[in-house]
């Protein structure tokens, strides 16, 4: 599974206003629709543990992901999990670094009051790796629509996806639903998501239920932490995960007048 979606309701900022504000995609599965600021780079990095999936016993993995906004509608992202310690059963641990995608994310319709944030994003896989993956599976492409709104005091994110997965030279599409719902709690974010995906090579589907919390420390760097519950008995039936995401608070190119 990729971790690239985020709770974006705001808490209370810090008293410092004149840091760039992140705009977390972690650690929930949703994606926001909405992007960073322009020309800021963004790292959303961390740590993400699991037990019990039809591929290992026991996972650990530290992931991250640099994104850079080219103006106000255009990002670039590469992500990449440079770590993974798994096992399986008595097996002997195995360590093999992570699979590499890079994508572009496109921001199709500026939200405005009730009217959501809509976006598209592209992903393809750079690099496969051996290491085994979540009840999600691995994929070598694929297409989200996104959207992203504030209403009644909550903040909710929705992905729509679909993958291509592969196996040993054979394909199989794949899709994927989410809902993230998120609401500050004084200067913490709560958040709650459900997320759906098929798994078209077990012919089953992975469901689960995740929470996390995070802190804004100041407007440019947010930690978070969280645990996510499977709900089929294909899915990963626990995952635990810690990270933060940074904005790097210097600009690449000066502002276009």
């Amino acid at each position: 599974m990729v971790l690239i979606g985020f709770p974006r309701a705001r808490a209370d900022d810090p008293v410092d206003i004149t840091d760039p504000e992140a705009n977390p995609a972690r650690p929930t599965v949703s994606t926001p629709a909405t992007l960073p600021p322009a020309g800021y780079l963004q790292f959303e990095s961390g740590s993400l543990g699991a037990i019990t999936s039809p591929e290992f016993s026991t996972r650990v993995g530290i992931n991250n992901v640099t994104k850079l906004a080219l103006n106000s509608r255009l990002e670039l992202l590469v992500q990449t999990e440079p770590y993974v310690h798994s096992r399986l059963g008595s097996n002997t641990a195995e360590i093999h670094p992570g699979e590499v995608f890079a994508g572009v994310q496109a921001v199709a319709l500026q939200g405005q009051g009730a009217v959501p944030t809509i976006s598209v994003s592209y992903i393809r896989r750079l690099y496969e790796s051996p290491a085994p993956e979540l009840d999600t599976g691995t994929f070598r492409e694929s297409v989200s629509i996104l959207l992203s709104n504030d209403m009644f005091g909550f903040h909710f994110d929705s992905n729509f996806i679909v993958l291509e997965q592969t196996d040993h030279g054979i394909r199989r599409a794949q899709q994927a639903q989410t809902l993230s719902i998120s609401h500050p709690l004084h200067r913490f974010i709560l958040a709650g998501e459900i997320w759906h995906f098929t798994q078209p090579f077990l012919a089953g589907n992975a469901v689960g239920m995740l929470w996390a919390l995070s802190y804004p420390l100041r407007r440019s760097l947010v930690v978070d932490a969280g645990f996510d519950h499977g709900l089929t008995r294909t899915s990963t039936h626990w995952e635990t995960f810690v990270g933060f995401t940074y904005l790097l608070p210097h600009r690449l190119w000066k502002r276009r007048r």
